[in-house]
């Protein structure tokens, strides 16, 4: 059975879907809390040791994530996203609120903020792949694609509210302060999230092998898929191209231009607003047309968006570039993942999601050090330039690949 006899005959807009209105009030919820969540943590350790301390405080979360974000996806797929989800946000918010009472009886040193951070590096590798695997349970098929550009709105807002938040919070009472702010967001999300009914998966797509035997099912099930398999390297190749010039490339990029720091919130700025724009025109269009040609050609064009990044002298001529980056970047992103979710088989949406973010977010930071040294090495041009170059190559990749370049979304 197919993920296409999934759907209903008829659909509810999915801003009219109060399940799906429950999933989104949840999910910004826990977006929120994660960036007060992390502003805490970094201030906290920036406040108790050395940067190179603090730097390894905030990078420990990152290797659970990694090592156990197939399991997550497996663990999504046997107990249900739900079940899962809930439990990541209700981890999250008692380590959240544990720390803030700490914070408030005493000064502890960094392992116990490094503990803390591996705890929510090991809750991220749960929740990610079951939060990807939560749509096609809540909402139609033909809706997924209005979903995506709904969280990608929802992420948006996190990000641009939730350091300011964890900002005030810290003005005014401290880390401590951010991580009960942090924890009481988590705790937003729990009524809305036991809230949700999912649609029950046909018998026999349940998961009924062990562990193991469930991950290799869908390892297998993702390299024979025609369209997904191929989806995975793109989205490896985009963000191996990407994330290393906007994380620690614009850095440095404004230190040699004397930006400054605000120069790097500005260029943040334009990138968080054109990628805004392109969550929005999904969520208002629902569907675009040639929806895996269009991807490949925004990702393409988005790459020489990378490469004018280091050849821009002028602020406000750069902030104009990230703009068009993150436009462009957030119209390809949010089309790969609607992709993912009207062609993915519901049983196995947890464990492709799972390597979906495993090459978003487990394999591509990796490339920060390599960024940040080649920079110093060779200058910002020639690094924006290969980056750009990989960033061009997955969208390459799609229009030469005849599944993934006639790839569409369902009609609304």
């Amino acid at each position: 059975m197919t993920a296409a006899t999934v759907a209903e005959p008829t659909s509810r807009p999915a801003a009219r879907s109060p399940q799906v209105l429950r999933w989104l009030g949840a999910y910004t919820a826990s977006t929120l809390g994660d960036s007060v969540y992390y502003l805490a943590l970094s201030w906290a350790a920036v406040s108790s040791g050395s940067p190179a301390q603090a730097g390894l405080v905030m990078t420990v979360a990152a290797v659970p994530r990694a090592l156990l974000m197939l399991v997550g996806g497996v663990l999504a797929d046997r107990l249900g996203p739900r079940r899962v989800v809930i439990a990541s946000d209700a981890v999250r918010c008692l380590s959240a609120l544990g720390l803030a009472a700490i914070l408030f009886l005493a000064s502890p040193g960094l392992w116990v903020l490094a503990a803390v951070a591996v705890v929510f590096g090991t809750v991220d590798a749960l929740f990610l792949p079951a939060v990807g695997a939560l749509p096609p349970r809540i909402a139609d098929r033909d809706q997924l694609a209005r979903v995506q550009g709904m969280r990608g709105l929802a992420y948006r807002m996190g990000a641009v509210l939730g350091s300011p938040l964890g900002g005030l919070a810290v003005a005014l009472g401290g880390s401590a302060t951010a991580f009960t702010v942090a924890g009481v967001l988590f705790a937003l999300s729990l009524p809305l999230l036991c809230a949700l009914k999912l649609r029950p998966l046909p018998t026999e797509e349940r998961t009924d092998g062990t562990a193991l035997r469930d991950l290799v099912d869908g390892l297998r099930y993702l390299r024979r898929h025609r369209v997904l398999g191929p989806l995975m390297i793109v989205v490896l190749l985009a963000d191996l191209g990407f994330v290393g010039p906007l994380n620690v490339g614009l850095a440095l990029l404004a230190q040699q231009r004397g930006w400054g720091a605000s120069g790097i919130g500005w260029i943040l700025f334009g990138f968080g607003a054109g990628a805004g724009a392109a969550s929005l025109l999904l969520t208002v269009c629902g569907r675009v047309p040639r929806a895996g040609a269009v991807s490949g050609w925004t990702m393409v064009l988005g790459a020489l968006s990378v490469g004018a990044l280091a050849h821009v002298p002028l602020l406000p001529a750069a902030v104009g570039v990230a703009l068009s980056v993150g436009l462009l970047a957030g119209l390809s992103g949010a089309l790969c993942n609607a992709l993912v979710q009207t062609e993915c088989d519901p049983a196995y949406l947890g464990r492709v999601s799972a390597v979906s973010s495993l090459c978003s977010l487990g394999f591509a930071p990796l490339t920060f050090p390599l960024t940040g040294a080649a920079i110093g090495l060779w200058g910002a041009g020639p690094v924006f330039a290969v980056s750009a170059g990989v960033c061009a190559l997955s969208g390459a990749y799609v229009l030469l690949v005849p599944a993934l370049r006639k790839a569409e979304l369902p009609r609304s």
